[in-house]
């Protein structure tokens, strides 16, 4: 591979964003390639955005991704893939866990959340990914696995090999929490095609 992958994870504080950041740069960092990552915090403990841009490759100068350049977007929330569209590449690949967070100005009263976001992104990326992961997260025994059952949907779209999640798992979630998110990464992987 000679050019870098470039990977949005977008979602809101509290769906355990950064920490399928981590595990995604663990597994990559030990199938070989080199990796920058870049997080954006916007007031994520409120429920506000959060972003992780990262790129892996060869090579790789700068964690930045260019506007319309992402390859992969494993987007937490609807209303966040939505907002991050725009940094998708005509071709990109995009899996969306089916969830809503209403942001503040709806919580508020003073806007609605939009109708049909599912509807428009699979207008504009047609074979995006759909997922129920809070629901498959919760069969798998904890809800708040979904964002490891995503990962293992995003597994499928990478250059790394399923050994290197595991390890990538191993070393990143707690003990405690191991045999679940294992469970969840593995129904996320079955979940797609």
């Amino acid at each position: 591979m000679c050019k870098p992958v470039d990977i949005l994870l977008v979602g809101v504080g509290g769906q355990g964003t950064i920490l399928a950041s981590k595990v995604l740069c663990a597994a990559a960092e030990a199938a070989g390639f080199d990796i920058k990552m870049s997080e954006i915090h916007g007031m994520a403990q409120r429920g506000g955005s959060v972003v992780t841009q990262v790129r892996l490759g060869e090579k790789v100068y700068s964690p930045l991704i260019e506007e319309g350049c992402a390859d992969i977007m494993l987007s937490f929330e609807k209303l966040e893939a939505l907002r991050w569209l725009h940094w998708m590449k005509n071709d990109g690949t995009i899996i969306v866990n089916n969830y809503a967070v209403a942001p503040v100005p709806v919580l508020a009263g003073v806007a609605e959340y939009p109708a049909n976001v599912l509807e428009y992104i699979e207008e504009k990326v047609p074979g995006c990914t759909i997922l129920h992961a809070v629901e498959i997260a919760k069969s798998c025994g904890n809800s708040k696995a979904a964002n490891v059952v995503l990962l293992g949907a995003m597994a499928r779209e990478m250059p790394v090999s399923r050994e290197f999640w595991q390890q990538a798992l191993d070393s990143v979630i707690p003990p405690k929490l191991l045999d679940i998110n294992k469970k969840a990464f593995d129904a996320g992987y079955n979940a797609v095609n």
